[in-house]
């Protein structure tokens, strides 16, 4: 019996750490033990690996067997350390006899030695890159996603049997190929067209704005006016996500064990739509081993929140930070953890509570307080953190019953694209993606106002009473507009417009 030690992974956050797993068979009553700050999860691994063991064809031995998960300090959870641990004994008892210093195991066994899914496939296969590995061995359901990680050899498994003949040199498991992670076709997006939405021009303009800066937006109206719809057509109008974005995307689900099994890489922009019962952690992450929220869910994509005004306010409150860092960071005892947040918000929202305060049909039965009371339940702070506010009034009759269709999303995302790829070109080393992640640097140099166009934004400045960052959206949301046009520097209109995107007071 010889001591054995093998390479496996944990996840902290969205980053991987790589685990050595000790095993130590010795002389004394049959026992199996598992040290290193492990919880229930990798406890119970003992009873699935004995039967892996057992039902490969192995003989789990009659000893004393110590097993130890370093560093000691790192809480390990999950099933993952089933394989690793498996391995590690069948090393130490000597069945098997091979090298695996470069490699890296990671699996959860069922009884029968057949190897599951496992999430955060992704993270772990990248931290085995970066620290220089050079063999992954996973669930065989997993290799695509494995795979997505270039540079680096997946072997894909299906059962701990046939691990143990690669092992042993009888029967060679090829590595997995795949179609490279630039050549996999993006697929389009599945969502509502807006050439399908009747009327509401000016609204589908303020979304082209947003789309092409990426700029938070609210939407304001009655009832079945359209904004739920408006804003589930957004991501139809949204330039594809480049594969470095794609591969952030796939990690957070990954590692939130949302990704799909027969979707290795997600292509798609997030659309988030939690309802407004939410609570705090779901939305921000957290728990006692913090997981991502729906912020972080939505990251690169769309947090869209209807019945803004029905969200808890301590809920409300905290998306501040978030929409200002494009991070999320929670603290726990045991430390922080950060995880990335740049998305962008939508919200829909009644003017008052029946929904019909300035309806041009339906009266309001709402008194004057309640309609105060219930436009304060969002705070100023968070407001000021909205580039966009756009009303949505009742569609007409006459509007409804038209057979004419409006501009498709295409041509609409076409515009988008290119104004999105003005602004790569603008920010190329600064580490910004679009104008609404601009810093005051960014725009006292690129958001430039013609001289005929100052007193417009010098009366603007005055009669909304704007904070410094509301000065800075309006100069951004110009910008934003601008590009759409292709304009080198802020006209007169570009600024007019990114004016009525401001609220004078609230509903």
């Amino acid at each position: 019996m010889a001591l054995a030690k093998v390479n496996a992974a944990a996840v902290v956050g969205l980053d991987g750490q790589l685990i050595e797993v000790e095993v130590d068979i010795s002389s004394g009553l049959p026992a199996m033990t598992i040290v290193g700050l492990p919880d229930m999860g990798v406890q119970e691994a003992r009873e699935r690996v004995r039967a892996a063991i057992r039902n490969s064809g192995c003989t789990f031995p009659a000893r004393r067997i110590t097993v130890n998960l370093a560093p000691a300090d790192l809480r390990k959870e999950g099933p993952a350390y089933d394989l690793p641990i498996a391995v590690g004994i069948l090393l130490s008892s000597e069945q098997v006899a091979a090298d695996v210093s470069e490699v890296l195991l990671l699996g959860e066994l069922s009884l029968d030695g057949s190897l599951r899914h496992t999430h955060g496939i992704l993270a772990m296969v990248a931290l085995a890159k970066e620290q220089g590995l050079s063999t992954v061995i996973v669930p065989a359901s997993d290799a695509r996603e494995a795979a997505l990680i270039e540079g680096i050899s997946v072997i894909p498994v299906g059962s701990l049997s046939e691990l143990i003949g690669h092992l042993r040199g009888i029967r060679s498991i090829p590595p997995y190929s795949s179609v490279p992670s630039e050549e996999i076709a993006l697929p389009m997006w599945n969502t509502t067209d807006l050439t399908h939405i009747k009327g509401q021009e000016h609204a589908k303009r303020a979304l082209e704005v947003a789309a092409a800066g990426g700029h938070n937006i609210v939407m304001v109206g009655p009832p079945g006016s359209g904004k739920t719809m408006l804003a589930r057509s957004l991501p139809s109008i949204f330039p594809r996500m480049a594969m470095e974005e794609c591969l952030e995307v796939t990690k957070i689900y990954s590692v939130g064990g949302l990704l799909p099994s027969d979707t290795p890489l997600i292509a798609q922009r997030p659309f988030r739509s939690p309802h407004y019962t939410i609570s705090q952690a779901g939305l921000v992450g957290g728990g006692r081993w913090p997981r991502p929220g729906e912020i972080s869910l939505s990251h690169r994509g769309v947090l869209f929140l209807d019945e803004f005004p029905e969200f808890g306010h301590t809920t409300l409150e905290v998306l501040r930070q978030p929409l200002e860092d494009k991070v999320v960071t929670i603290s726990r005892a045991q430390g922080s953890i950060t995880f990335p947040a740049n998305f962008m918000l939508v919200a829909a929202m009644n003017p008052c509570p029946c929904g019909y305060y300035g309806d041009s049909v339906k009266e309001c039965r709402c008194s004057s307080a309640e309609v105060t009371r219930y436009s304060k339940r969002i705070s100023g702070p968070l407001l000021d953190r909205i580039d966009i506010f756009v009303d949505v009034p009742r569609v007409e009759y006459e509007k409804l019953a038209d057979d004419r269709l409006g501009e498709s999303s295409e041509k609409v995302r076409a515009r988008v694209e290119i104004a999105r790829q003005i602004q790569r070109e603008r920010f190329n080393g600064r580490g910004l993606a679009c104008n609404a992640d601009a810093t005051a640097l960014e725009v006292k140099e690129f958001c430039q106002v013609e001289p005929s166009a100052q007193e417009l934004l010098r009366t603007a400045m005055k009669q909304l009473s704007l904070s410094a960052r509301g000065f800075h959206r309006i100069l951004k949301i110009a910008r934003t507009i601008a590009d759409l046009e292709s304009a080198p520097v802020i006209q007169t209109h570009h600024l007019a417009e990114a004016i009525q995107y401001r609220p004078r007071s609230l509903p």
